[in-house]
This record gives C-alpha cells, structure tokens and sequence, in this order.
C-alpha cells in the first residue's frame, strides 16, 4: 500500500479549519448591543444592571485598561428557528491563545442571575434546545477590559500593570454579538476527528492502530459533502463509529481528570480582579457541571471560595450546591496555593488552619491532599505540615519545570525533615491546564515514570493561571477516551478517588528525602523586597500579638481579639500566595501588598501595645517584654522584667585606617574601605574571616535572565561582579547604650549605601544594619562574608527546623542549587566551632566554597541576596530605599543560629508599668524546644494552645510549665482537635513532660482550671 498519510492528515487539517469547525453554527443574525463604561473600579452588579448604555457597533473599540464596561445585547430568535438550538456567539475581541491573560465577561439575566462567564475559549451562551421561535433575548454582560501584560513577545516592560500609569486608550475591538444556530452533530463530529486526528499523530508510524484510524478519517471525510455539511455529518460520524467504540488495551494508562482552572489569586492583575475572575469561572463550571453529569470539577484556595461567597452570593447558592451533589470539590485544605519556600513555620501551618477549617464549616468537607500545582518549589519543613494538619497527600507538577535534572518518580513518598512522609503524586501530564488534547494524553502515558507498578496519573483539565476552567470540548474529549484503543483510558474523578486508586496500588513507592528544590524562578527569593519585608514582619507581630494577648487575656481579663486576629492572619496568608510573596506579580499588586502590610502593622502594633500595658499596670519603671522563644538580657521567654545591668563595648582607631571593634569576647576589625578584615572570637582564639577575605563586602552582578525576569536568575549572572569596595565615609557611629559602632558609606551607578556596623555589649554578634536607596537597572546586589570555615554543607532554616545543603557541585543536582532559600539563618561549621549569618527580611542566598592558594585553606562564602531590579511585570521593581539588618555570629552552635534568628526578628519593647515581672504565661525548660505560639484556641474556649518543635536536629526532653492551673492537657493537630492515636501527655499539676524527636511538631491544648 501506498504511504498516503501526510497527504491524509494534510486533508483533515484543511478540511476540519475551514468546512466542518465553521459548519457549527449554520445561521446567524446580529444582537443590539449598548455599552456603559463604569467610571473607576467595578460597580455592584445591580447598578451595572441598572445603568443607561448607550448604542455600540460590532467592530468598535472599547474598554480602557483595567475598566468595565456593562454591555447590554438585545435581539429576537428568528420564527424560522423553530426546533433548532440557539446560541449567543458574545466575542468581546478575544484572541483564542490567550484564555485568562485578557478581556473576560460575567454574564447576567436582566434580574441579576448570573449565567456563566465568557472567555477566549468560551464565548457562547444557550438560549434554548430546541427554541419555540420568536424569544426575545436580552442579556448583560459585566466586561471586564484587562490589558495583555505577558504578550507574544514576552516579559517587555510596560506600564499596563498599573491602573496609576495604564493609561486610558481602549484595548479590545467588539468582534461578534450574534444569535446563531448551533449544530449538535456538526459539532460532535468536530469532536470526533479532533480526537481521532491527535491519538493518531501519537501512535507510532508502523502500529496497526494508527493506519485504521487513518482510513477511518479518510472515509469520513469522504462522507463529508463540503457545500452541505450539516446534512452529512452524521454519515461521517457513523463511519468513524467502529474506531471510537474499539476499548482500550487492558494496560493502558489510567487518567483521572480533575476539572480545574488554577486561579493565581494575583499574577498580572489585581486582587479585586481575581474576585470577579472566581465568580466568571464557578458560574462557568456549575453552569457544565449541569450540561455534563460525568463531569467533575474541584477548586482550591478557600480564600477564593470566600471571595465568592462575600461578592457574588447568586453564584455562591449554585456552588454550594454542586458541593452538596459531591461534584464542585473543595480541594488542597489551605488558605491559598502560597509558596512554601518563603512563609514561616506559624504562617505555613496557618495556610492549612484557617484552609481546611473554612471547608469543614461551610460544606462539612474534611481535606486529605494538599493542592499546589504551580508553587515555585517545597520547602522540607512541608511534610510534618501537612500531617500535623490532618492531610496525607500532595499534588503539584511544578517541578516538571526544572531546567537541568529530570525529577526520577512521578508518585512517591515525600520524607521531609523529622521523618514524617507524605504519599505525593506529580501528573506526568505536566501541566496544570490539560485540554485533553491527544499530545497531553500521550505526553502522560508515556511520561509516567513509575510504569510497571503504577498505572494511575491525574490530569487537572481546564484553562487556569487567570481561570476559565473546562470547556464542553474538553468533557466530549475525555469522553471519547474514556475507553479507547490506542489512549489511555480517562476518568473523571475527585481527587481523593484518584489517591486513593493511586495509594492502593503502589503500597511501597519510592521515597524522596528533603526539600523538593525547582531549578527554576530562584529569583522570586529576593524580588519585590518591601512585599518580603512585610510578610517577616506581620508574621512576627502576630507571633506578639497572639502571645501577649493571650498573657493578658489569662492574667488580667484582657479582651482576646478572636475576630480581629482571624481577619489579619487571612490577610497576611493571602499575600503569601505565589505570585505575590515570590514578587512575580504586576506593580498594582506590590503597591497595595506595602499598604496592606502597614496596615497589618499599625494594627497588630494596637494589640501589642494594649496587651502588654494591661500586664505592666501602671507605673514608671521600664519593663522589657522579651516575645521571643529565648531568655535574654535576663528577661525569660514570653515575659517582661527590668532589664539587666550591661556593660560596655569598646571602638578605637585601627592601624592602616577604619576602626577596631572589641566587647571583651569578639574583635572586629573594619577597614579603611568599611570591610570586616577579622572577626575574632577570643574565648575560641579562632578567626572567621578567611585570610585575604573579606566580610560586609557588597557585589553587583549584572542580571539580565534569558526570560522570565522576576522570576528567574540564570547561573550565568556570576561571570561578571563588581566589589563595591570604595567608601565614600567610613566613621564612628552612635550606637545604643554601651554599643561601639562604625557608620559606612558607599555610592555607586545611581544608588547609595548607608550601613552601620555595631558590636553591642555581652554578645558575640556583629550586627550590620543596611541602608540602600536603589536606582539600579537589571542588576542583583549581595552581601558576601568569607569565612575561614571547611564545610561541606551547611544550614538552611526552614519551617520547623533546618535542614542542610552541600557547598559543591559534585553532582548536577547541587550545582543547580545556586541559589536557595533560607528563613532567619543560614549556618556553617567545622566541629564544634561554627558561624552564623542571620537576617531579619532576607530570603535568597547562595554558599560556595573555594581552596586558597596559599594556605590550601578552605575559604566558605556566604552571600544574602539583597536586591534586584528587573523590569518585566514591574518596570520598577525594587526601587527605593530599603532597610535590612544582619548579624554574623562566631563561634556559633547550631542553637545559637536558632536563638539570634529570632533575635533579630523579634526586638524587645519597652513598657512603662510598675516594678514588677511578668512571668511567662508557659515556659520551657530547654532552649532546644521552640515555642513558635501561644495563643487562645480558635474555638473561643478560653483553653490556651502552644506550639513548639525541636529545633536542633536531636532528641530533646523538656518539661513545659503553666503560669496558670491546668485542668487538662491534651496533643492536638493544628486545627486543636485532639489526636486519636495520641496517648496523654505526661503532666505532674501545671507541668507538661516533653520528649522529642528531631525537629518533632507538637501542638498542646492546655485546659484551664
């Protein structure tokens, strides 16, 4: 037989583009269409309704960036239309590539019921089947007119992502308003040689499988009379009959589809877009899930959920009920799909708190997978989160996006820091907008890399990052393949009916021990710093809030803000979320992200301040309140007391310039250029900086990554680096009482550099306060310290603990680690002497390790990543003035890593009150134990929660002691339910007796007597 199979397919592309696809509608009469432009932000859906538009052409301009427009269509079904089915076509001036990155619509009945959203991939609306002939039609359309910020050519500055510098010129051109006849077997037929055609081009060249398929084609199209489509497609379709009805081979890959559209709560629009992008996809999907009884389709984010529920009650009455039928899930238990990397151990176990407990109140859903298929990477902390939780999945496919190592399993256990594991699933679809295409399908089946003793993957179906959701071709897709030869077989199913498939079947998966790193968007550690700083910043003033409160509330009737607290701690777990923490998001969102984060501040400040002057009282004395986990200054964890007598520090000039720092146990010496030459630990007679080093050195790199600016820097931007060694002062400063400090200044490009180093009585502690006012372009600023310390590895923290990664490039793997995330520090060691670099706002940072010429010493650098300066969705990203505070800490054990982190994140306060202590409201007896919060429980109980982890890496007993009589103590989970499987917590009157494993989370509910 002749090879005619390029000339078949070539036949079926034409045929299908410019006969059958536009056969689907068969008539069409034009709408009445009227506009009314909304001055300023969106209005109530009644006052759009009710607005007065005015008449508007098909082929017309409208929409300013970031505006709406209130479109009204009026028109009549033709009398001749009896019989058929009927449809609105309401093209806005979509362009079909980009769903979710442009103008989208809500449509609304004229008394306010919404009907289902319009998007690039879905512009049509029913309006009956069959239709009598004769109805009036009259629909409104809430336009929403986002700019395309991410174009064809990607990632150039523009001023779109700013409703402050957009601009007013209209964006979109009205295409189509029409009422047209919709034909159902045309449309099937499309349908059907979509399917055909792309598992053909799938199969191999020489299986029988793809030649039957394309005779089968070629006598459907044989059947298709080109100037009566709509008359023959049902004879094409009973000739492709036979090819769709063969079942699958018996091993064929297993799909569970998961409807979906993975919403960015921000990205490239605002919040209070992603509001009304959730209410235009959930209208969209209960809208399918009534056309399409197979179909399900499953939504994370409560936050989302909540935005619907609080904005568009019309829509929050459908999805509630296709809740109740089982079909509209609520899925990954957690506030927003946060990034994992960058929030705190109190605010990642808060992401599934206030997630899971929203489902569990609304809907009575209790959640066992986690949901985070974009997230930029799983910090090694997650685990025991998830667990602690109550949950005991994890679904992502981000790491499919590494650029240089291939990740080994597609479903595996996930061992993260103390041992615990999590049964976690990567689609091997690798993507999180399935379209049920025939690539995607066979991309999945062939991709899986646990073939031979699993079989089942999942496929979350539906147009995301700006929503969307699953279109009626994808349900007629999945349908086809739901047993056909040739494919794997696909489902539609929950995601807890896919684990449990997937968990049963594979009982001893491989295991993955530690961080689950992307090689990929490193830069999103150190991006948009202000929007880092607040994040740090809120997240310790709630640890204070919380504390001091709850001291209050215990100790002097002090009213605990349950409602206040919950709205902020919302607040601060939403702008964790993905694209707004890693500062990859338009400058519209970082904007409002410093507002909101001063808000938080000013707030939880209130609290702070009324708590703890109900424990001081009144008087003049100067208590210290000390909200860290530590003892300090003499003042005990979680309580306040006088402060200790301190002595002095000294500062005098060095020898060849710059000045000598010295408190008796730790000599620094600066340089006339303002670099730290030595930093000498005297009691260990050991010396931290490595000889011909240098720390405090700042460096300039040139960053300019092959694409995605915000996101990424690429290995290649340490070719070339500037040391910023000339100083335009370096001088004595004043520091606080009893400290010796050196005041530096430096100026380079556009921008300057303020730093104040100060060694402060009693501490082994050299703090480095930083000042840069920013006007730099596409370059990255670090701080550098050489260190003369020979280790292979270091630590990192991360959420409950710390964990460690290598400083060489042995293998691809830790080369790729060239830059990584850590919380309050990052330390190294040589046996029993190690260093500590500690930070108050910073997350990025690299370690490298070089071998000195001279000496065949090890030279270790650390380097915080300070700044950058990308252009692309923030032109001006970055730009400002900036504050940053580090400590380096000789001679540190890892504890002393642990107890300075939280030093500098947690600054004393000084409250005027009587001359007394405060004692702490619990205290623990071992520094290795860290309680991360004391708080009242969430349930308005009165009962008192603590929680707390080893922090050290070892095993740890402790006793835990109440300031107040305990009636009961009971483990919990981080919701405060009570763990089943938990035996009682030892306990002798008001004390708890603590055993732990390494880095071992523990919740304690303490009932008061």
């Amino acid at each position: 037989m002749h090879d005619d199979r390029s000339l078949v397919e070539a036949r079926l592309k034409r045929v299908l583009d410019e006969r059958i696809r536009p056969a689907v509608y068969s008539a069409s009469v034009p709408l009445e269409v009227a506009v009314w432009n909304a001055p300023g932000e969106p209005v109530p859906v009644a006052e759009g309704l009710a607005a007065e538009p005015s008449p508007i052409d098909v082929g017309s301009m409208w929409g300013a960036p970031w505006g709406t427009c209130w479109f009204r269509v009026t028109g009549t079904v033709p009398a001749e239309w009896a019989g058929e089915t009927v449809e609105a076509i309401l093209d806005l001036g979509f362009d079909e590539n980009m769903p979710g990155f442009q103008c989208e619509g809500l449509v609304y009945r004229p008394d306010g019921t919404p009907v289902k959203g319009l998007n690039p991939r879905n512009q049509w609306v029913r309006i009956g089947a069959p239709v009598a002939g004769g109805e009036e039609v009259r629909l409104h359309i809430e336009a929403a007119s986002n700019p395309v910020i991410l174009d064809y050519h990607p990632f150039l500055p523009t001023q779109l992502g700013d409703k402050e510098t957009a601009g007013s010129d209209p964006q979109y051109k009205l295409t189509r308003m029409d009422l047209a006849v919709f034909e159902e077997t045309v449309w099937q037929l499309v349908m059907d040689l979509e399917v055909l055609g792309e598992l053909m081009q799938e199969l191999p060249v020489d299986s029988g499988r793809r030649w039957e398929l394309l005779r089968a084609v070629d006598r459907a199209l044989d059947a298709v009379d080109l100037q009566d489509v709509k008359g023959t497609a049902a004879a094409a379709r009973a000739r492709l009959a036979e090819v769709l009805a063969t079942p699958a081979q018996p091993s064929a890959h297993r799909i569970s589809a998961v409807g979906h559209a993975h919403i960015d709560s921000a990205w490239l629009w605002p919040l209070r877009e992603t509001v009304r992008k959730v209410a235009r996809t959930t209208s969209n999907m209960t809208a399918l899930l009534e056309d399409e009884p197979d179909f399900v389709f499953a939504m994370s984010q409560a936050q989302q959920w909540a935005w619907v529920k609080e904005h568009r009650p019309e829509v929050w009455a459908k999805v509630k009920k296709a809740v109740a039928e089982g079909r509209f899930v609520p899925a990954g238990g957690m506030w927003v799909e946060s990034d994992t990397n960058m929030p705190g151990s109190e605010a990642m176990a808060r992401q599934f708190v206030h997630g899971k407990r929203f489902f569990l109140e609304e809907f009575g859903v209790e959640n066992d997978e986690a949901w985070l298929p974009d997230t930029f990477g799983f910090a090694a902390g997650l685990p025991q989160i998830i667990k602690a939780a109550g949950s005991k999945w994890l679904l992502t496919q981000k790491i499919s996006w590494s650029q240089t190592n291939k990740f080994p399993h597609h479903t595996f256990q996930w061992e993260g820091i103390d041992g615990t594991r999590i049964f976690t699933h990567f689609p091997p679809v690798d993507t999180y907008n399935c379209s049920m295409k025939g690539s995607e399908i066979a991309h999945a089946a062939k991709n899986f890399k646990d073939k031979g003793v699993a079989r089942h993957s999942l496929a979350p179906t539906g147009w995301g990052d700006g929503g969307g959701g699953t279109t009626r071709e994808m349900v007629a897709k999945a349908a086809r393949m739901r047993d056909l030869e040739g494919s794997a077989t696909v489902v539609w199913e929950t995601p807890e009916e896919f684990f449990t498939k997937a968990e049963a079947e594979y009982p001893n998966p491989p295991v993955w021990v530690g961080e689950l790193y992307l090689e990929l968007h490193r830069a999103t550690l150190t991006s948009q710093a202000k929007t880092k700083q607040g994040n740090r910043r809120s997240e310790h003033l709630l640890r204070e809030a919380e504390l001091w409160a709850a001291t209050a509330a215990v100790r002097a009737g002090f009213p605990y803000p349950y409602e206040q607290l919950d709205r902020v701690w919302k607040t601060v777990l939403l702008h964790q979320f993905h694209d707004i923490l890693p500062g990859s998001s338009i400058a519209w969102v970082h904007r409002e992200a410093e507002k909101t984060y001063a808000a938080v501040a000013g707030e939880l400040g209130g609290i702070i301040d009324g708590a703890q002057r109900a424990l001081a009282g009144e008087g003049t004395a100067e208590l210290v309140f000390n909200s860290a986990p530590h003892a300090r200054h003499g003042v005990a964890a979680g309580g306040a007391a006088l402060p200790a007598p301190g002595a002095a520090s000294y500062r005098h000039p060095r020898e060849g310039g710059g000045y000598v720092l010295d408190n008796g146990l730790l000599r620094v010496e600066v340089d006339a250029r303002g670099l730290v030459v030595s930093a000498y630990d005297i009691g260990a007679e050991r010396e931290s900086v490595a000889p011909g080093g240098a720390a405090n050195l700042l460096q300039l790199h040139p960053d300019f990554p092959n694409m995605w600016d915000a996101w990424d820097v690429d290995e290649f931007y340490r070719n070339t680096v500037t040391d910023l060694v000339d100083a335009d002062a370096v001088e004595p400063a004043e520091g606080a009482r009893g400290t010796a400090a050196v005041r530096i200044v430096r100026s380079f490009g556009e921008s300057t550099v303020t730093q104040v180093l100060s060694l402060a009585p009693g501490t082994k502690r050299l703090d480095i306060d930083t000042e840069v006012d920013w006007h730099e372009t596409e370059k990255f600023l670090k701080l550098a310290f050489a260190l003369d310390v020979h280790a292979d590895r270091y630590a990192s923290e991360t959420q409950f603990g710390h964990f460690h990664r290598a400083t060489h490039t042995n293998t691809s793997w830790e080369a790729a680690k060239f830059e990584a995330c850590n919380h309050r520090f990052v330390h190294i060691e040589e046996p029993e002497w190690g260093v500590a670099l500690v930070n108050d706002s910073t997350y990025g940072h690299d370690v490298t390790r070089t071998v000195r010429a001279a000496d065949s010493g090890t030279t270790t650098t650390v380097r915080a990543s300070l700044l950058r300066a990308p252009r692309f969705p923030d032109p001006e990203t970055d730009q400002g003035v900036h504050r940053f505070r580090h400590a380096l800490v000789p001679g540190a054990a890892i504890g002393d890593a642990v107890r300075e982190g939280y030093r500098i994140n947690l600054p004393e306060r000084t409250v005027a009150g009587a001359e007394a202590e405060v004692t702490p409201l619990v205290a623990v007896d071992n520094d290795a134990v860290v309680v991360t919060a004391v708080k009242l429980a969430d349930d308005g109980s009165g009962d008192v929660v603590v929680r707390f982890h080893e922090s050290r890496g070892g095993r740890a007993r402790a006793t835990l002691t109440a300031g107040f009589q305990v009636a009961e103590a009971t483990a919990t989970d981080l919701l405060e339910r009570p763990l089943a499987e938990a035996a009682p917590p030892q306990r002798a009157g008001d004390t708890v007796f603590l055993t732990l494993r390494p880095f071992e989370l523990v919740t304690l509910r303490l009932k008061r007597a």
